[in-house]
């Protein structure tokens, strides 16, 4: 083979496995760059807590829409709204570019004693229409918890003047009613917008 035809045949080649590799990055699905996506999702427990108008809201709430779930509470200084704001940006960025569905955020408080179903109702609202509040006694809120892992511990004060301390992660429940990914602290809005879509479109 003469030198000429050897240069033409080392820059096709070149060319070729550039191009099968632009292909293959192309084809490539996409992944999730912040949410861990459990294995295998884990159908939430028998609980009975309350809503803002004191109905019932049990594993048979998360039914049929994707959910964000924050455990926090009302009295937070500063995880809980930032979370829950947060969370609102990312949903109305989401409605913005024609994501459907969209999931619905909810917060359950991990302090019952204060948060009462009307203050967790009027809280929650403070962050845009259609979230959800949660409330209710501490053995049924201990039941959701244990079985998720999210941890949450009231510190000493003066009457109800104290804090509580608790998990920052949001969690992503699924239309079956199932654990289906974590999103860990710091959170950020354009991680939900990115990762969202992703995760409904591969359920």
């Amino acid at each position: 083979m003469s030198p000429r035809n050897i240069f033409v045949a080392v820059v096709l080649a070149v060319a070729l496995a550039a191009g099968l590799a632009v292909a293959t990055r192309l084809s490539a699905p996409a992944e999730p760059k912040a949410a861990l996506v459990l294995p295998r999702s884990n159908a939430l427990p028998e609980f009975e807590l309350l809503d803002a108008l004191g109905n019932t809201v049990s594993r048979e709430t998360f039914l049929d829409q994707w959910s964000l779930v924050f455990f926090g509470f009302t009295h937070c200084p500063d995880i809980c709204p930032l979370t829950l704001q947060t969370l609102a940006t990312a949903q109305r960025e989401l409605a913005a570019a024609g994501q459907q569905p969209l999931p619905q955020i909810v917060l359950i408080s991990v302090d019952p004693e204060r948060d009462t179903p009307q203050l967790i109702g009027q809280y929650v609202a403070h962050f845009g229409d259609g979230n959800l509040g949660v409330t209710g006694s501490l053995d049924e809120l201990k039941k959701l918890t244990s079985a998720l892992g999210i941890y949450y511990q009231k510190q000493p004060g003066d009457g109800e003047s104290y804090a509580v301390d608790h998990s920052a992660a949001v969690l992503l429940i699924n239309p079956n009613g199932e654990f289906h990914a974590l999103f860990s602290g710091p959170h950020v809005a354009a991680n939900y917008v990115h990762d969202l879509p992703i995760i409904m479109e591969n359920f």
